[in-house]
């Protein structure tokens, strides 16, 4: 009986990870068609490095960190995610929303993907310099912050290479908030080894 066992656990398949995106139209393919925002390439990547995992995008366009917050409980009741991605605290601003409500929010999120069994990895965002230096400087150390409080992980920025370039207006729509297909796989970039460190 002893011997069966080492070849009925080789054919166990591994368990499948389950990935939740939470995040905001930067995430959810806005102006963009189907399949080809960072979201989706992620799955490509997962496949293409044989990981077995799959990927829930869960992001809604125009969403705020509170309404990541008010979604999340569900979100993971349903999907119980083994690794959940945030990415959100754009539209908080954008809306002018303070600071302390953004980080309060996304550390509650943080706190509650932990402890439903998920890890969880903070996606950063900085927002343009007319907002002021101080402002900017504090939204952008916001995510460092949570990401450091609660020991997940960190991607500081998801447009570098995107936004910060010399003439950052031709990796954008014509609404220069969204970006194009083509920085899509320069996003992936940024988040991928951040994440597959939290992949075994």
């Amino acid at each position: 009986m002893g011997a069966c066992l080492p070849a009925l656990a080789a054919g166990t398949p591994p368990t499948t990870r389950t990935i939740l995106v939470v995040g905001d139209s930067l995430s959810a393919e806005y102006g963009l068609k189907r399949g080809t925002g960072w979201v989706a390439l992620l799955e490509n990547r997962l496949k293409a490095e044989k990981l077995n995992a799959m990927v829930v995008n869960a992001s809604i366009s125009g969403d705020t960190s509170s309404g990541g917050r008010s979604r999340l409980g569900a979100l993971l009741s349903q999907h119980r995610p083994s690794h959940v991605i945030i990415e959100l605290g754009g539209n908080d601003a954008l809306r002018g929303l303070p600071l302390s409500l953004t980080e309060d929010n996304l550390r509650q999120m943080t706190q509650a993907a932990q402890q439903a069994g998920a890890r969880v990895l903070l996606v950063g965002m900085q927002v343009p310099p007319n907002y002021g230096r101080d402002y900017a400087e504090r939204f952008a150390a916001m995510f460092a912050t949570v990401a450091k409080a609660h020991k997940a992980a960190l991607v500081p920025f998801l447009l570098a290479g995107v936004g910060d370039g010399p003439d950052p207006t031709q990796m954008f729509q014509a609404d220069r908030i969204h970006p194009k297909e083509e920085a899509h796989p320069i996003m992936l970039a940024n988040v991928w080894p951040a994440l597959r460190k939290l992949l075994p």
